[in-house]
């Protein structure tokens, strides 16, 4: 069952206190670590999960012991959704997807690559979502509305990804009109 919570205050900070390990066990490996996903925009419910983008320049061995030794373990997604009619070339959404060590609060923990279609992504919905408060309301609503109605779980991202995609493409036109570009890392 998929549960949306209200907004915690208290998620930036335990992105921070997660983000800090993971700097430490990184270090330069690590172009930025961010707060994304549903938590990372204040107001916004979501499941009590902090979704957190780790930038590397390339998803390469060093990076996967790193994140190995600290207790974090690669499960077999290794790729995001191009959204209908953008770029699709199987390298620009390439990524490693993470499950968090014993004991850690629940994370999503999504490895990508510097410059590539997917690392942007999430980086532009949270910024978009930060700016335009109606459209992060009306997100909110779906996401309870998908919660509470699907039948079949398991089909929530499939249901949720294409509303996502909507929210994107309105963010592109955004970025466009205001020169966007992602600001300094979160950690």
């Amino acid at each position: 069952m998929v549960t949306i919570l209200p907004y915690n205050s208290t998620w930036p900070d335990e992105f921070r206190f997660i983000a800090a390990q993971l700097r430490h066990a990184l270090k330069e490996l690590a172009l930025r670590i961010d707060h994304i996903g549903s938590t990372s925009v204040p107001g916004l419910d979501a499941k009590d999960r902090i979704d957190i983008q780790v930038t590397v320049a390339g998803l390469d061995p060093p990076v996967e012991i790193s994140l190995t030794t600290i207790g974090y373990n690669r499960l077999e997604i290794l790729a995001d959704h191009p959204p209908f009619g953008v770029d699709s070339q199987a390298a620009q959404w390439a990524k490693w997807y993470l499950k968090p060590p014993k004991g850690q609060r629940p994370t999503n923990l999504h490895v990508r690559i510097d410059g590539r279609a997917n690392q942007r992504y999430p980086l532009l919905f949270r910024d978009y979502l930060r700016t335009h408060p109606a459209s992060a309301a009306a997100y909110a609503e779906l996401k309870r509305r998908l919660a509470h109605n699907l039948a079949d779980i398991g089909t929530y991202p499939d249901v949720k990804d294409p509303a996502v995609d909507l929210i994107y493409f309105a963010a592109q036109d955004w970025a466009s009109a205001t020169s966007w570009h992602p600001g300094p890392s979160d950690a």
